[in-house]
């Protein structure tokens, strides 16, 4: 499930994460409206956090009656976390395992956290020009222009990629990972643009810390120690907080929010040696 919402993540998980493919059939997802499901006549009123969840229900139930199984291994980054917990709260029958990565929790307490940083880091780089439009922009809850513009500092001080990943190398992958295309960048843009306007005032309303305080399947956070897009620490005190039958904190002591990206060969081995042995 990935993030964003709109960002298709299929050509990055094929390419840093393809060894997940030796231990698991994997099912890569463009959502609704995202990469190579997005479409121009999509209505409006069907770009829902519902609507997402069902289209999501419909998914596994062909996956399973497709492949003979009862269960799948639920995967969610970012904006996909939110449909994950989401998801697995409601259909614990449908899922051997939960996954999430980057994971969404009270998105208030994030979206204040993420700008906070930013700003501390300009002033303490000196860096004129981003403190003076974070200022302009002043603390969250943000506009989709404003969300941009703290985005763009954010990165720049070092709260979205660590130091093993950068936004060139993310589009490159995009691109050239296999059955990729340049018409894929053009669609990830595009859904990605139509996800933010109608998906945004859903997500940033999320508060699964107080919505989804027990899951009854295994859970497993994945979060990256440097993540500041969505806040790493808020994603712990979500963990510390909920009831699984069994759950894991895994942290990524070099990543920040793309940790499957970022440390690969970790994340592969947590999946497949941690994760896998509740599906089997």
């Amino acid at each position: 499930l990935h993030g964003g919402p709109g960002s298709s993540e299929t050509a990055l998980f094929r390419t840093f994460n393809v060894a997940l493919e030796d231990a698991f059939t994997v099912v890569y997802w463009d959502q609704r409206g995202a990469g190579r499901s997005y479409s121009k006549t999509i209505a409006a009123d069907s770009m829902t956090v519902e609507r997402f969840v069902a289209d999501l229900d419909e998914l596994i139930d062909r996956s399973l009656a497709r492949f003979g199984k009862r269960r799948v291994v639920l995967l969610g980054h970012s904006w996909g976390s939110a449909l994950g917990v989401l998801y697995a709260g409601r259909f614990p029958d449908k899922v051997a395992a939960y996954v999430g990565v980057g994971q969404v929790a009270d998105m208030v307490a994030s979206e204040a956290a993420s700008y906070d940083f930013a700003l501390a880091k300009a002033r303490e780089r000196s860096r004129r020009e981003a403190i003076r439009q974070l200022l302009a922009i002043g603390p969250p809850p943000h506009t989709i222009k404003q969300i941009g513009t703290q985005r763009r500092w954010l990165m720049a001080m070092g709260g979205a990629f660590g130091p093993r990943l950068s936004l060139a190398r993310v589009m490159w992958s995009a691109i050239s990972a296999p059955e990729a295309s340049p018409w894929d960048l053009v669609r990830l843009l595009q859904g990605s643009s139509l996800s933010l306007r109608r998906l945004w005032p859903e997500l940033i309303a999320a508060n699964l810390q107080r919505d989804v305080r027990r899951l009854e399947v295994p859970i497993f956070f994945l979060l990256g120690r440097l993540d500041m897009q969505v806040v790493s620490a808020v994603g712990a005190a979500y963990f510390d907080i909920i009831e699984a039958p069994h759950k894991a904190l895994v942290w990524f002591e070099h990543s920040a929010h793309m940790a499957p990206f970022e440390e690969p060969e970790l994340f592969n081995r947590v999946m497949v040696e941690n994760v896998r042995p509740f599906a089997v």
